[in-house]
């Protein structure tokens, strides 16, 4: 019986062990989870979703505060058109962030970032130039372009030395999404280096619609793969949502998958940016305890727990701190469902908005406990204590269940 380690991803040069763990955002995907993939011979991802926020936590940056302090004049006002993000400091603390991470990179994997069109910022095509090209001039192994079509993307970066030379790819959910890709890319004569084909049973936003449970991700990638191999084109496709086991692994790879992306396992590892109190209700969820809803102002679904303390909590936009969700007129679907609150409820001391959230505020604050469909089995994935909490795991642990498990059968800890 064949092991995900039978298998190889070949990127470039390197030869990789064939896990990709994926890059959630908002410091969820830690560079401590990231390297200890790499150094374990596969792939990581940081993220660059909301990367001021990240720096100061991690680097005791202002970015934050400094943002505030400029554009507080205008917490009370709906029209958000004003606030702008530094594109200078925006650089500055993408630097960091990759920077800092790539000087701690041991072993022979790679370290990629993901990146979030749908972070416009503001300014959607100016900032999203700016933390692509900063990526790669921090050193960077690859980017992953992701929440997105990122019809756009490669133009924004095709001037740049390491353009040809790192590593990109990009997510789609479908060979729709793929086809127009490379069409409106095609101009570059650059085709990307990996394709990962993320399915519906993945966390957190999903390119799919509320009709997302009628699609299937093995058929998705039958579909391409077959479409890629009519077309000539050899990239490797990389599964992604809801493999669980290292046997779900193999199942992909032997229908010619050149490696997986997962990612929920890894949400109760030591090394994810999650808190523990917050890890210990992935492990306590059941499967009615997962939702797919549309509270997200960015307009795709998103899978969470229902418990998530941010659904339904009518907190004042904080765009002056935050705003990455600010299309290019200063627009967020959530400014708008909390100003019809307000305006049905002037004397509430506390406002419910149930149909939009703030995303900025609550990911930043471990609030929206987005998730993979699978999340009700991690209580599988390992041991109880005595005082009923379950034992979080390390990185390496279950990297290597991947790596090495048969069976559908999943290790334990010792």
């Amino acid at each position: 019986m064949k092991r995900v380690d039978d298998f190889r991803l070949r990127l470039g040069k390197q030869e990789l062990v064939p896990i990709m763990v994926g890059g959630m955002g908002v410091d969820i995907s830690t560079a401590e989870l990231a390297l200890e993939a790499a150094r374990l011979g596969g792939v990581g991802h940081i993220s660059d979703a909301m990367v001021p926020t990240v720096s100061d936590r991690r680097f005791d940056t202002k970015y934050v505060r400094n943002k505030l302090k400029q554009y507080k004049f205008n917490v009370a006002n709906s029209d958000k058109a004003v606030v702008k993000f530094d594109l200078g400091l925006l650089a500055e603390a993408t630097a960091l962030h990759v920077g800092r991470t790539m000087e701690a990179k041991r072993g022979d994997g790679l370290i990629l970032i993901n990146c979030m069109e749908k972070l416009t910022m503001n300014a959607p095509r100016e900032t999203l130039r700016v933390r692509l090209q900063a990526a790669l001039d921090a050193g960077i192994d690859g980017i992953t372009l992701a929440a997105g079509l990122h019809l756009g993307s490669f133009g924004l970066i095709e001037d740049h030395p390491r353009f040809r030379d790192a590593q990109l790819g990009i997510i789609v959910s479908s060979l729709r999404a793929l086809q127009l890709f490379l069409k409106k890319s095609a101009r570059t004569n650059r085709l990307p280096d990996y394709v990962v084909i993320e399915g519906p049973l993945a966390g957190g936003h999903l390119g799919f619609g509320m009709d997302w449970a009628a699609y299937d991700l093995a058929k998705i990638v039958v579909e391409i793969r077959d479409w890629m191999k009519a077309e000539h084109l050899d990239i490797p496709l990389i599964p992604a949502g809801g493999i669980f086991t290292g046997s779900d692994a193999v199942g992909f790879m032997e229908m010619g998958a050149a490696a997986v992306q997962v990612a929920t396992r890894f949400t109760v590892a030591q090394e994810c940016g999650l808190p523990e109190k917050v890890q210990q209700e992935y492990f306590k969820a059941s499967e009615i305890d997962i939702e797919v809803n549309t509270i997200s102002p960015t307009g795709y679904p998103m899978r969470m727990l229902k418990n998530s303390p941010g659904i339904g909590d009518g907190i004042r936009p904080n765009c002056e701190a935050f705003g990455y969700l600010l299309d290019s007129s200063g627009n967020c679907q959530y400014i708008d469902a909390y100003n019809r609150e307000v305006a049905a409820h002037p004397d509430a001391k506390k406002l419910k908005v149930m149909d939009k959230t703030c995303l900025c505020t609550h990911m930043r604050n471990f609030e929206i406990w987005t998730c993979g469909h699978y999340t009700y089995r991690l209580k599988d994935t390992t041991r109880r204590n005595e005082d009923g909490s379950y034992r979080l795991l390390s990185a390496e642990h279950i990297f290597r269940d991947y790596q090495f498990s048969t069976d559908n059968k999943i290790a334990l800890p010792d």
